[in-house]
């Protein structure tokens, strides 16, 4: 199932690409034609998607490799990497669209209205058709979530010059197309900043968004036999492989087969409560006298 899954994924990454990479041409050929600045940051955009996309492809692959003793977590964060660096070439993307888009403002340039419509529509087709093959994995892996953030965006972004189009065929109004790029270019920001911040907040080793310490804490010290917890570690290696590991202080002297057994109770528990799928817990007895929750 897992596998089935994994090459699901493969293969919407790769077509999504092809789809992608065909529409940057497209939307290349039409931008310098048609004289719209926002197709060509539209294709410029869709160009970092293919990008994007293609990264993504090989980190998941990559991710699948088997651990090894030179490499004892494998290569899982190679979809962390990857999501990190697709949302900071987002945010590069969108500073070259601001620049451009100033730079039309002080000099306003014709744009042929009906030939950027009927091209940025034809982006929207493949942008739609990449946003439903990516939707089902973007909320499970924070990869394809970067790409799926880049085809999402570009979707809006399509749309916007769509509208931009029609408003300028009855209007004449240039300035639409540098003010669209403009708001094209901010969402692009917005979304790639919040990407870069949770897969450097992986890579740093905080511990997670809505996971407690302190909750675990009581958890874990409300168990049956448990006196305290102390030196803990609560971590993730990519955002569903969530790492925890701490001293446990019992309250008696027992056998290595009554540890066994709480120490199972306790990684069920964190298991169940907070999603924590690795545990190691190094039991002992009044071996640590005042330390903290956290070691400094």
């Amino acid at each position: 199932m897992h596998t089935h899954k994994e090459n699901s994924k493969e293969n919407r990454l790769i077509i999504s690409a092809g789809l992608n990479f065909a529409t940057t041409a497209a939307q290349i050929i039409g931008g310098i034609f048609s004289g719209s600045l926002s197709l060509i940051s539209d294709a410029l955009h869709n160009l970092s998607d293919t990008v994007a996309l293609v990264i993504s492809f090989f980190a998941v692959r990559l991710a699948k490799r088997k651990n090894t003793e030179a490499q004892t977590f494998g290569y899982k964060r190679a979809e962390i990497l990857a999501a990190l660096f697709n949302a900071c070439a987002l945010v590069v993307v969108s500073i070259y669209l601001f620049k451009e888009a100033f730079f039309r403002f002080t000099h306003p340039h014709p744009v042929n209205s009906l030939l950027m419509l009927s091209v940025a529509s034809v982006g929207l087709i493949a942008n739609i058709v990449s946003v439903v093959l990516l939707k089902a994995h973007a909320h499970e892996d924070l990869n394809v979530r970067a790409a799926y953030v880049h085809l999402f965006s570009d979707f809006l972004s399509s749309i916007a010059v769509i509208i931009g189009a029609c408003a300028i065929f009855v209007s004449k109004a240039y300035w639409i197309d540098p003010a669209l790029t403009i708001l094209i270019g901010i969402y692009v920001m917005k979304e790639g900043y919040k990407i870069i911040e949770e897969s450097t907040r992986i890579l740093m080793e905080h511990v997670p968004k809505g996971i407690s310490l302190r909750e675990i804490q009581a958890q874990i010290e409300g168990v049956d036999r448990v006196k305290d917890i102390h030196h803990a570690h609560l971590w993730s290696v990519t955002e569903r492989d969530i790492h925890f590991e701490a001293h446990i202080n019992v309250s008696r002297d027992m056998q290595v087969s009554e540890t066994c057994l709480l120490v199972k109770q306790v990684e069920d528990m964190l298991k169940e409560r907070f999603a924590i799928t690795h545990v190691t817990l190094q039991v002992e007895i009044n071996s640590c006298k005042g330390v903290p929750l956290v070691k400094e």
